[in-house]
C-alpha cells in the first residue's frame, strides 16, 4: 500500500539535475566553463511564468526542503517542511517553488566533492573561492534555462538571506519581493571567530590531507563532526538549552564513590549532531562556505553605506527577526530594516518573541508562520491581479 502523505505536504518529490553549459564567470575571475546544479521544485508554474519563487538555503541546508524521498514511513521531510506546501505560507496552490543546492554544495551540485573535469580527480581545495554573486549568478541562469524571467520572490533565511538581499542589488528587475529572515548584512567578528574555530578542528583532523582526503579515501569525520558542535551551540538560546536539556545526565551518576564516567545530555546531543552531519556534508564545502559567509558585506561596494546599496533595489522586503538569535542578532536584521526605510524601499518588518535562538527560523512558531503566510498571501494577489 502507497504512503499517505499529509494533506498539507508535496507528497513524494524527486531531484532534479540540470547542466549548465553557459561560461560562468566567478568573482574571483576564474571561470567554470560548465557546472551541474541539482534542485527540486514544488507547485505548478502558471502560464506566463510568473509565480515563481526561488528558495535559497542556509549553510547545512540542501535543495530538498519539502515533501519526501521515498516510502518509508521514518522518513523526515525536507528542512523547510513546515512553511512549503498546500495552505503553508509558501503555498503551492499559488507558486511555483524552486530550491536549488547551492554551487560549491555537496550534495550533488558542482562543488568540491565533484570531478574536476580538467584533472579526472575530486575537486577538493582546488575548487574556485566563491562569492554569494557568483550564487546568484549560477540561479539567474537557472531560471533563464527555466524561463524564469522574473521571481515573484526570492525568500531565505540566515545566509540564504543573504542570499535574496544579493540578488535584490545584482538584478533588481528579475524580483518582486526579496524575503530575508534571521540574516545580517555581514558577519560580526564573533560569527568570523566561530567560523575561524570550526576551519581549525577540520583542518586540523589527521584525515583532512591538505583537503584532498576524497582521493586518499579518507575523511575528516572527527574534524567535521566537531565543527559542526561548535556551530550548533550558537543555533540555540541559552534557554532552549535548559528546557531542553537541563543539568540532566545521559550517564553516570553525581553519587560519591562512584566510578563511572559521566556524560551530560546535552553533551550526547551535540556528538550525535556532529557525527549525523559529518555523515551527510563534505568538509571542504564547509571551510569554502564558512569563508563566503566571512567576507559577505552588503554595502562594501557601496561605499560601505548600505542606505546607497539598497538604492539599488526596486523589490519589497519582508524583514524577520527572532528575540533570542544570538548567532544573527534582532540588530542585525533592524540595521537591514532602517537602511531599506532610509533609501525608501517598501519594507515590512516582524521580531518574533521566542526562545529558540536561530533555528527558530526553521520551525512552525505560531505568529512567524502566522505573519509569513499574509505576507505571501499578499505576494500571490499581486500576481492575480497581474493576470
Amino acid at each position: 500500500m502507497a504512503r499517505q502523505y499529509p494533506a498539507d505536504s508535496v507528497g513524494l518529490v524527486t531531484p532534479e539535475k540540470i547542466h549548465i553549459s553557459e561560461p560562468l564567470t566567478l568573482a574571483c575571475g576564474r571561470v567554470l566553463n560548465g557546472y551541474d546544479l541539482v534542485y527540486e521544485t514544488y507547485g505548478k508554474i502558471n502560464a506566463d511564468k510568473t509565480n515563481a519563487v526561488l528558495i535559497c538555503h542556509a549553510l547545512s541546508g540542501n535543495h530538498h526542503a519539502a515533501g519526501y524521498h521515498g516510502e518509508n514511513p521514518e522518513e523526515k521531510p525536507g528542512w523547510w517542511d513546515s512553511c512549503i506546501g498546500p495552505g503553508k505560507p509558501i503555498d503551492t496552490n499559488n507558486f511555483f517553488v524552486v530550491v536549488p543546492n547551492n554551487l560549491g554544495g555537496c550534495h550533488g551540485s558542482t562543488g568540491p566533492n565533484t570531478i574536476n573535469p580538467d584533472t579526472g580527480k575530486h575537486w577538493g581545495p582546488d575548487f574556485p573561492q566563491l562569492r554569494f554573486r557568483d550564487w546568484v549568478e549560477s540561479q539567474r541562469q537557472l531560471a533563464d534555462a527555466l524561463g524564469i524571467h522574473r521571481w515573484a520572490a526570492v525568500i531565505g533565511g540566515s545566509l540564504g538571506g543573504m542570499q535574496a538581499m544579493r540578488w535584490a542589488l545584482e538584478h533588481p528587475d528579475r524580483l518582486g519581493h526579496a524575503v530575508v529572515i534571521a540574516s545580517a548584512m555581514s558577519l560580526t567578528p564573533q560569527n568570523i571567530a566561530f567560523n575561524e574555530l570550526a576551519r581549525q578542528a577540520i583542518t586540523s583532523d589527521a584525515n583532512y590531507c591538505g583537503g584532498r582526503y576524497l582521493d586518499e579515501r579518507k575523511a575528516p569525520d572527527s574534524g567535521l563532526s566537531l565543527a559542526r558542535m561548535i556551530a550548533h551551540i550558537t543555533y540555540l538560546s541559552d534557554s532552549a538549552f535548559e528546557q531542553r536539556f537541563g543539568r540532566q545526565l545521559r550517564a553516570g551518576t553525581f553519587e560519591r564513590g562512584q566510578e563511572t564516567e559521566l556524560q551530560f545530555e546535552v553533551e550526547s546531543y551535540l556528538h550525535y549532531k556532529g557525527k549525523q552531519f559529518a555523515d551527510q556534508f563534505d568538509a571542504n564545502s564547509y571551510l569554502l562556505i564558512t569563508r563566503m559567509l566571512d567576507v559577505y558585506d552588503l554595502a562594501r561596494e557601496y561605499n560601505d553605506d548600505p542606505v546607497e546599496a539598497f538604492s539599488h533595489a526596486l523589490c519589497k522586503f519582508f524583514v524577520v527577526s527572532f528575540s533570542t538569535d544570538w548567532r544573527f542578532s534582532p540588530e542585525r536584521s533592524k540595521e537591514i530594516n532602517r537602511a531599506l526605510i532610509a533609501a525608501g524601499k517598501d519594507t515590512t518588518y516582524l521580531d518574533v518573541e521566542t526562545d529558540k535562538g536561530h533555528d527558530a527560523f526553521l520551525l512552525p512558531i505560531e505568529r512567524y508562520v502566522r505573519a509569513f503566510k499574509a505576507y505571501m498571501n499578499n505576494v500571490a494577489e499581486e500576481i492575480s491581479n497581474a493576470d
